[in-house]
């Protein structure tokens, strides 16, 4: 695509500057209490023939205030941390007609021309999840398709909808329930984005402003700040990654872990399938921003 232009959004950062006393996002997992700061960002790419590229994440932790005055300070940026949450649910809601489930603490979303998707972990236990997915679809009017996977600790489900089947998978890790849902568009995509036949591409870029160190599995990646911050923006950002941020995996659960100079190393395990393409971008405080990407 050529004449693409790009729109940034970083509201996140005005609460957060506001609020330099929360804890780090893993803290906050384990938590069902009001979630007091947010850190969020969305872009916009846009281009000829009304191609369009949206992607949203978000992180929101607690307010952990150390005195009298540090508590009054927390009451208003939890009320602004609310509207701003409610007000990302809302707008990543309409665009991708995707729900996110209730308390979630870590969320990213796609909407592209290749695929609607959304990655989200709540603290909230499995049954709890899929009951509220079941019923929002059910809203919608999409039917849950025989044969679905679905155990204490993990659910694997396709719907049926308007625009075709939607995959939802459910994990529990920890302290955390994990969702993925997508839904594949048939739209081109270019040779960068897409994975070998039968195999996964994970695209891996550095958000922040410090090195990070990730891992997968016994493999070790060293990345400079701000390398590949925008590699989920857009296809053509996906295809200019360098190739020593591209890794082809087999299908199959994955461990990984991050590690910022600034903070303790957080690990996640992600199952992916063939012919997936996934972008891991290192996020405040080092949490991990996973999205599928095609």
């Amino acid at each position: 695509m050529k004449s693409r232009t790009s729109g940034v959004l970083l509201a996140g950062s005005l609460i957060v500057a506001a609020a330099v006393l929360a804890s780090p996002v893993a803290a906050s997992l384990g938590r069902e209490s009001p979630t007091d700061t947010i850190q969020f960002g969305w872009n916009r790419t846009s281009g000829p023939n009304d191609y369009v590229d949206q992607t949203w994440w978000a992180v929101r932790s607690h307010c952990a205030p150390d005195s009298f005055a540090e508590r009054l300070l927390c009451i208003p940026v939890a009320f602004m941390a609310r509207s701003a949450g409610a007000g990302f649910e809302a707008k990543l809601s309409e665009d991708t007609g995707l729900p996110l489930p209730e308390g979630w603490a870590l969320a990213t979303a796609k909407n592209s021309p290749q695929i609607n998707s959304v990655h989200a972990e709540t603290p909230r236990d499995l049954a709890a999840v899929l009951g509220f997915y079941r019923a929002e679809f059910g809203k919608r009017g999409w039917t849950e398709n025989e044969g679905a996977a679905v155990t204490p600790d993990r659910a694997a489900i396709i719907f049926t909808t308007t625009w075709g089947p939607a995959l939802l998978r459910l994990s529990r890790q920890d302290d955390r329930t994990i969702a993925d849902l997508s839904r594949r568009k048939p739209a081109f995509a270019k040779a960068g984005i897409v994975p070998k036949p039968g195999q996964v591409r994970l695209m891996i870029g550095n958000k922040i402003d410090e090195d990070a160190i990730v891992t997968i599995n016994a493999q070790t990646i060293n990345l400079p700040a701000g390398a590949g911050k925008e590699l989920v923006n857009s296809e053509d950002a996906a295809d200019k990654l360098p190739d020593s941020q591209k890794i082809d995996l087999q299908p199959g659960k994955y461990k990984i872990t991050l590690k910022v100079s600034s903070g303790a190393a957080q690990s996640r395990e992600f199952e992916v399938a063939a012919n997936e393409t996934w972008g891991l971008l290192v996020g405040p405080d080092g949490a991990p921003l996973p999205m599928r990407l095609y």
